[in-house]
């Protein structure tokens, strides 16, 4: 039976998850009581340094692994009490290739239409639609092995939509893809977001391809750190930021502090100044008399979720990654 189109997609519940100690590594809380709700129809990226949780979360999400606590429910079907109606409406792109290199695009997809039951008649009926998105209609013959990243994508891709599965996760499926492959492949996932009103979860350490998402949740130490719409998280920051890369920030900083109604942060020999956009013009021309001999450049951007990351934490995403190594 098809999900209800008002019911959410994912529903989860104080999900908790940790690891316990190894001979190399100490006990590690991943996930630490996450709520977390996805809209049917949505495409929603979940974001954050390496360690942050992602990872568990998808494995979870997939029936990899068992949480440690809490629920969730995939279409109002609780993944852990009812696993085989959960994983029905669920397609899975892996981080890591999961087609064999060495048979062609097609004997591929036909193993995954015989793993889902899918009889040979109705292969052959769903085939010219999930490969109508693709540039893959002339290649069925050839082998994986022969194709570019960006087509062995597509054919993952292609693979999963056979089933027609209601929810569609993906692990970092742009890893390994070059600029122009990876643009292409997010905007093949909104096409088929909005034609089929797949609901698309994905995975991803890159807070641009976040910014394409109708929903972006923030994980940070295995804790929801923020969840809205890229355009609301943006807004938090105001309209503009000022940008200050130099020399002894602290000293210019600390000198800025005179200015009321300023949110000044200094982190990697940059200095992010929050104000109004009259105002950070104005101190443009300020710092270029007042400080020069610090100053290497000043930029005035639009702020994005990198910005929003960092004025949550303070810190940039390379510096928690960092952080969760050691």
């Amino acid at each position: 039976m098809p999900p209800e189109p008002t019911s959410p997609a994912v529903v989860i519940r104080q999900l908790g998850h940790a690891y316990r100690a190894t001979r190399r590594h100490p006990p590690r809380k991943a996930l630490d009581r996450l709520d977390l709700t996805i809209p049917s129809g949505a495409f929603f990226v979940l974001t954050g340094p390496n360690g942050s949780g992602k990872s568990t979360l998808f494995k979870i999400l997939c029936g990899l692994t068992r949480p440690s606590t809490g629920t969730i429910h995939i279409f109002g079907h609780d993944l852990i009490a009812a696993p085989r109606a959960a994983r029905a409406a669920m397609g899975v792109v892996f981080q890591k290739p999961a087609l064999d290199k060495y048979l062609t695009v097609e004997e591929n997809l036909r193993i995954h239409a015989d793993l889902h039951d899918i009889p040979p008649a109705l292969f052959r009926q769903r085939l010219p639609e999930a490969l109508a998105w693709s540039d893959l209609g002339e290649r069925l013959g050839e082998r994986v092995e022969t194709l570019s990243g960006g087509l062995a994508r597509q054919a993952e891709l292609v693979k999963v939509l056979l089933h027609q599965p209601a929810l569609l996760l993906l692990d970092e499926p742009t890893a390994g893809l070059d600029p122009g492959g990876r643009l292409a492949f997010l905007a093949t996932l909104k096409r088929l977001q909005k034609k089929r009103g797949v609901t698309i979860v994905m995975t991803s350490h890159l807070f641009a391809e976040a910014e394409k998402a109708d929903l972006v949740a923030i994980l940070r130490h295995g804790k929801l750190l923020a969840l809205d719409s890229p355009t609301h998280l943006s807004r938090q920051l105001g309209t503009e930021i000022l940008v200050v890369q130099g020399e002894e920030l602290d000293t210019v900083a600390q000198d800025l502090t005179r200015h009321a109604g300023l949110t000044l942060q200094v982190q990697n020999h940059e200095l992010r100044i929050q104000g109004e956009s009259r105002e950070l013009l104005a101190l443009m021309a300020e710092l270029l008399q007042t400080q020069r001999e610090r100053i290497h450049t000043l930029a005035i951007k639009q702020p994005a979720l990198e910005d929003v990351y960092i004025h949550l934490t303070g810190r940039d995403l390379f510096s928690d990654e960092e952080e969760e190594k050691r």
